[in-house]
């Protein structure tokens, strides 16, 4: 194979069309220009993080089919050599990703893919009663009366979650009876679609939750070090590889990756979340696209997440069966404390000063909130629970303040 990628703007560009610019998308963005990409970043607000980077940008709500649809045929009409759309976030009009496809446009992994993935039901479904993985015990509800009657049969506490979300949005724990009516409201205000069937899972007393950044390219399948991490409210807060795991759980790790993304098909990186009870792995959930815990392969590998997925898209050669470490890491988030309109950060010296290998990537949202998600710290180290402890500490000194 003699893979051509051509000037970006010209008739012989490969272009991607990137559904989703946050700071993943960016991450992205970026592999894709070093390689002679021409990028195209879209999300439903302006001067979202990829599209300092990208060619070209468009603004809208992707869960608008004929918005969607319109904006594609516009990029499908202005010549190139490749067209290649990359969803980066779950709420997408996934049935006007199948008609494009339909067309010959490629989709990431597929359009199928993105489909079941963007629906827990749907996922779910697929992984434990089609391929008989192990889950945790879960019912779905459409009302908050069938809600207060799943939590009373799998037992509390259990865990809400709407089918549509992300980063934890809209996901809670109900720990008595009086917090069933709480849980469903917040599912349906904060989740991707309001209005909709919540899963209700039994909460699950596991020693570890791990991601397994699965690689789908040309010459097979392959797995990055397992991650570890820690969670808030269903949102990550920092990440460490390699995480310490037996080589059977390993093995059970990696023969339920390639399972479920097996069934997906198509190229690129998943990132397959799974608990860790003793010798038992469960799946929990799993992405097609790059996983936010895995921003720490910035620095614990020479290719990470986003050069990998761009490789396996392209159809680049991938290191087949598992993908090298360049040193043991980890990443911690800063998060913002205020809203605040363009913020400037402070701290940042100091942060890079708490250890040598330490490097920060601030991914220049418009805006700051409580809680947002606004750069990371990444920091080498001897082992995962040294660079663990630096990350942590160097993060906590940066703050987002007013300019």
């Amino acid at each position: 194979m003699n893979l051509r990628i051509g000037t970006p703007g010209s008739p012989r560009a490969t272009r991607l069309v990137l559904l989703g610019s946050g700071e993943l998308g960016r991450e992205v963005a970026i592999e894709a220009v070093r390689l002679g990409c021409e990028v195209v970043a879209c999300d439903r607000y302006d001067d979202a993080p990829a599209m300092a980077i990208a060619h070209r940008r468009h603004v809208l709500k992707m869960t608008d089919a004929e918005a969607l649809r319109s904006m594609l045929e516009a990029e499908r009409d202005i010549p190139c050599e490749r067209l290649i759309v990359v969803p980066e976030i779950e709420a997408i009009a996934t049935d006007v990703l199948a008609d494009f496809e339909e067309l010959g446009v490629k989709v990431v992994p597929t359009a199928r893919a993105a489909r079941l993935t963007m629906d827990r039901e749907e996922i779910r479904r697929l992984a434990a009663e089609q391929l008989g993985l192990a889950t945790s015990p879960y019912k779905f509800c459409e009302n908050v009366d069938e809600l207060r009657a799943a939590a009373n049969e799998l037992g509390l506490p259990c865990v809400v979650k709407p089918l549509m979300s992300s980063s934890g949005k809209g996901q809670s724990t109900i720990k008595t009876v009086d917090d069933v009516d709480a849980a469903w409201t917040y599912a349906q205000e904060a989740g991707r679609v309001g209005g909709t069937r919540v899963i209700c899972e039994a909460f699950v007393d596991f020693d570890y939750e791990i991601t397994m950044l699965t690689v789908r390219h040309a010459a097979g399948t392959s797995f990055c070090a397992p991650i570890g991490h820690r969670q808030e409210s269903g949102d990550y807060r920092e990440s460490w590889q390699p995480a310490p795991v037996d080589q059977a759980v390993l093995d059970r790790c990696h023969e339920i990756a390639q399972k479920i993304t097996d069934e997906l098909g198509g190229h690129g990186i998943f990132g397959v979340e799974l608990f860790v009870a003793g010798d038992e792995v469960l799946f929990s959930e799993v992405s097609p696209r790059p996983h936010d815990t895995g921003m720490v392969t910035m620095a614990s590998q020479d290719l990470s997440e986003f050069a990998l997925h761009v490789h396996a898209i392209l159809g680049l050669p991938v290191q087949s069966g598992e993908i090298p470490l360049r040193s043991p890491a980890a990443s911690a988030v800063v998060l913002g404390d205020d809203d605040l309109d363009a913020p400037a950060y402070d701290g940042i010296d100091n942060a890079l000063s708490v250890h040598r290998d330490t490097e920060l990537r601030i991914f220049a949202k418009p805006s700051s909130s409580k809680g947002r998600r606004l750069a990371v710290v990444l920091t080498r180290a001897d082992d995962a629970e040294a660079a663990r402890t630096h990350a942590f500490a160097a993060a906590m000194r940066i703050r987002a303040v007013p300019q």
